[in-house]
């Protein structure tokens, strides 16, 4: 549960400190009024670069802010994690912790605008989906990446650099051996996970296909073969890096590529709703669930049934929206926070 969240100098929002009881919380406001930016602070409370990718010193209010801070009480401990000027820090308790320390702490999944066209653009937007879906569920999967990513970029550093000797390559491509069996059997666990617990209803079910990347069954032997090709290329080419996740809508036999820009949407909620269901019974508590303008695509049945379905869940879930007839169902059952523009800074007000 988070339970409070302080931002200073974030975004838009110079300084704000907001306090929550563990109920869903709705956010309304007009488009650039800083929702957005409330959200992804919350994600910058686990491992990554947070819900819009953005770098740690492009973070900060412009043109005032020389750095910029979030501090939250998640599960009753103390987390802060801050920036002045390039990198990222991370404090738990008052004690200096890594990135992936905090990730055991919050466990937290999002959907935002930009993933609408998930399942028909390239690659590397679904595998980040699922992997913070795994993160989620495994808290050693953000080292496991971290690792492998050290040593492939060690590794394409020796083939830009087009260095022969075998030698050079063995001691790193051990170390992406060793990290990308953790991170693919991470996401064949949870791919098996999620297909049996979706429940086909207001959300379609999907039938999931995990294509681990080339290689991944055999690492250390496509790293070896693959040296020369890579060399040419300048870049690995081979590793769970590659990974792709497909979907089909069960009930139609329709790959997900296929689906309308709504029902595409909707087998998103479906996936994460099942990973909620799968914390929930592993950890007690499903995870933090941010939904960025989720209603834009959901017709007033399913926006409903997605409200029951995370109060059923004990689920504490952000949901923004321009506005707040759209969680008009919510009720009593949702904390509500109404967020104007003025003057440049962002102001928030409990509703």
């Amino acid at each position: 549960m988070l339970s409070m969240l302080r931002l200073a100098m974030f975004r838009s929002h110079r300084a704000l400190r907001l306090e929550f009881d563990g109920r869903p919380v709705a956010i309304w406001g007009p488009n650039g009024a800083g929702k957005t930016n409330i959200l992804e602070a919350i994600s910058l409370l686990s491992p990554g670069r947070g819900l819009r990718r953005a770098a740690a010193e492009d973070i900060g209010r412009r043109p005032d802010a020389a750095g910029w801070k979030v501090a939250a009480i998640v599960e009753g401990h103390e987390v802060e994690t801050w920036a002045e000027g390039a990198g990222r820090q991370v404090k738990i308790d008052g004690k200096a912790a890594t990135q992936a320390a905090m990730g055991a702490l919050a466990r937290v999944v999002w959907l935002v605008p930009a993933m609408d066209r998930l399942w028909i653009e390239a690659p590397e937007g679904r595998r980040r989906f699922l992997d913070r879906l795994v993160l989620s569920l495994h808290a050693g999967h953000a080292e496991a990446a971290l690792d492998y990513e050290r040593a492939m970029r060690e590794r394409n550093r020796l083939l830009k650099d087009q260095v022969q000797d075998a030698a050079w390559y063995g001691a790193i491509e051990a170390r992406m051996v060793e990290a990308g069996a953790r991170i693919t059997e991470a996401r064949r666990d949870v791919v098996a996970r999620l297909q049996s617990a979706q429940v086909d209803g207001a959300f379609p079910a999907a039938m999931l296909e995990l294509d681990a990347g080339e290689g991944a069954d055999d690492l250390a032997a496509a790293l070896v073969a693959g040296r020369r090709r890579d060399m040419a290329a300048g870049r690995s080419l081979s590793g769970p890096h590659r990974a792709d996740l497909r979907a089909v809508w069960a009930a139609k036999s329709m790959p997900a590529a296929q689906c309308s820009t709504g029902e595409q949407k909707a087998l998103l909620i479906s996936l994460i709703l099942a990973s909620a269901r799968i914390a929930a019974e592993d950890l007690g508590r499903p995870p933090l669930i941010l939904l960025d303008e989720v209603a834009a695509h959901l017709d007033p049945g399913r926006r409903a049934a997605l409200y029951d379905e995370i109060c059923a869940l004990g689920a504490q879930a952000f949901l923004t929206g321009t506005e707040a007839g759209l969680f008009e169902t919510l009720g009593a059952r949702a904390q509500g926070f109404a967020v104007a523009e003025s003057g440049g800074v962002s102001e928030v007000i409990a509703a």
